[in-house]
């Protein structure tokens, strides 16, 4: 007998389980997916959103359950299968060609033919359109390599947009690289999407964004389902809640002001980083940083602070400006230099520059340090072990053993052994760009705990944030930089979010 889906449901998951080796991602999960809705699938990181939605997109196979799809109860081997029941997934993780160019990266596999080759005219002009739709006219023979973070999120985005018989569309995470003013025009798109009746499954850490865009709420908690219900009925408190069983916001400093007292441990004065084609990323910028202290870097996309870090850590021999360590003037010229000077760096994008796939996990924390650990011309592997079994206790990574891969770890995990790297190193400046992208709101406490805990220690950081809470919860001095230049400098009670996104768009406005 052919099970039918209800009323206003496109898709209906009914009992699905996934079991791996030693862990169990689903268990007997039902879900619904509403027509022509933002169906936001939440919680917290290893409860089993990726794996359902992976499930649902063909990617992965159900160990138990059922997928029905209107009339008829559907099985998809791969993407394929599910691509042509109109299902379509946007990954967290961006699944691009970085050494080909961006209208090939968005035809890939759905090439349109001309004689015995492709038609690339058409391809060009189809890609134009798609990203004038998404209001990011990047062009389109640009090699992806080249492009930010962000604006390759937003390629991965337009490669989805083309299917002609979109039905179901997963964002896994969309937003987690892009500017406040990139999310508006992707919540644009998304409203004319719902509105031709195709269905949105919405995974987001970004709890206001969910009340913003979400239509109705599902929430999964070690890989059960807990709870759905209409965004309208419910708010942030709620579904905290319900994702971790208790109520959590983000985290408060409770720090001492000691670090205000100290000396510079650093000094950049007028860094300056030329623009290939004329012009600057970063012109005339210059601040301290004291022992202890959590400096905060606060900026639109684009507005230069990755590119500050870059320069900081010898990624960019161009620029101008000078440096100083502990009142000592220093040339920076390379990333190695800056590691034995005590610099450590931990990445915005943690899977490209922050781990190595092909590793464990413990050796992805030790990978920076190893030189600390040679005896003669070898590894002291004793002595290795050690450290790592320490850090991994310190920062409280949870894992069984640390001779899995690295990816069988939740994001949020991953992103402490990225951290982990970093302080194994015994550094005296530690930078963070976008420490908690991509992870959930009790991880994200967890990595604010770790970064006061070792500025409590003496540890200097700069941190890196989009999130205007974030910012304004764990720094001590927030700079805030707009289009490569330092537009204001905020201490203690002046950090306000107000003040943070008026200083933010200065520079746009050329005040």
């Amino acid at each position: 007998m052919k099970k039918i889906c209800k009323e206003g449901v496109c898709l209906r998951a009914e009992g699905v389980s996934k079991i791996y080796p030693g862990t169990k991602a689903l268990d007997q999960v039902d879900f619904d997916l509403l027509t022509g809705k933002v169906n936001v699938l939440i919680g917290e990181n290893g409860a089993g959103k990726s794996t359902l939605m992976k499930i649902i997109a063909g990617i992965e196979q159900p160990s138990e359950g059922k997928i029905y799809m209107g009339e008829e109860e559907v099985h998809f081997r791969d993407t394929s299968e599910a691509r042509k029941h109109g299902i379509g997934i946007i990954h967290q993780e961006l699944n691009l060609f970085p050494n080909l160019p961006v209208y090939q990266n968005l035809f890939m596999a759905r090439e349109k033919k001309k004689g015995l080759g492709v038609d690339n005219v058409y391809h060009k002009e189809q890609a134009e359109k798609i990203l004038e739709r998404l209001e990011h006219p990047i062009p389109v023979e640009t090699l992806v390599s080249e492009l930010r973070v962000g604006q390759q999120q937003m390629i991965e985005i337009a490669r989805n947009l083309l299917e002609d018989d979109l039905k179901i569309l997963i964002m896994d995470e969309p937003t987690s690289s892009l500017s406040e003013q990139e999310v508006q025009v992707l919540f644009k798109i998304m409203r004319e999407l719902t509105a031709q009746g195709i269905s949105i499954v919405y995974i987001s850490h970004r709890l206001e964004e969910i009340m913003k865009i979400g239509d109705h709420v599902t929430i999964l908690r070690d890989g059960k389902y807990v709870a759905d219900a209409d965004v309208s009925d419910i708010d942030v408190p709620w579904i905290v809640k319900q994702m971790t069983g208790e109520e959590r916001a983000y985290p408060k400093k409770n720090r001492n002001i000691e670090w205000c007292k100290q000396e510079s441990v650093l000094e950049v004065k007028k860094l300056t980083l030329p623009k290939q084609g004329g012009g600057y990323l970063l012109k005339d910028i210059s601040f301290d940083l004291k022992k202890g202290e959590i400096l905060g870097i606060y900026g639109l996309m684009g507005a230069g602070r990755t590119e500050l870090f870059e320069c900081i850590m010898g990624l960019r021999p161009e620029h101008t400006g000078e440096f100083f360590l502990d009142g000592k003037k220093i040339e920076v010229k390379s990333i190695a230099e800056q590691i034995d000077r005590g610099f450590a760096l931990v990445p915005e994008d943690r899977q490209r520059e922050g781990l190595v796939q092909t590793l464990d996990i413990g050796r992805n924390c030790s990978l920076s340090a190893l030189k600390n650990y040679k005896k003669f011309c070898f590894v002291d592997f004793a002595k290795e072990d050690k450290h790592v079994e320490s850090q991994i206790k310190d920062i409280h990574i949870k894992v069984v053993d640390k001779r899995l891969p690295i990816l069988s770890l939740s994001g949020g995990n991953q992103q402490k052994v990225v951290i982990g790297k970093g302080i194994l190193t015994r550094p005296k400046i530690l930078l963070m760009d976008e420490p908690s992208r991509g992870i959930d709101i009790g991880a994200k406490t967890e990595v604010f705990d770790i970064i006061n805990q070792y500025a409590e220690q003496g540890l200097s950081i700069i941190v890196i944030s989009s999130e205007l809470k974030e910012i304004i919860s764990i720094a001590d001095r927030v700079i805030v930089l707009s289009n490569g230049i330092k537009t204001g400098e905020l201490v203690g009670d002046e950090i306000k979010e107000e003040t943070l996104v008026l200083e933010s768009y200065k520079g746009h406005h050329g005040q």
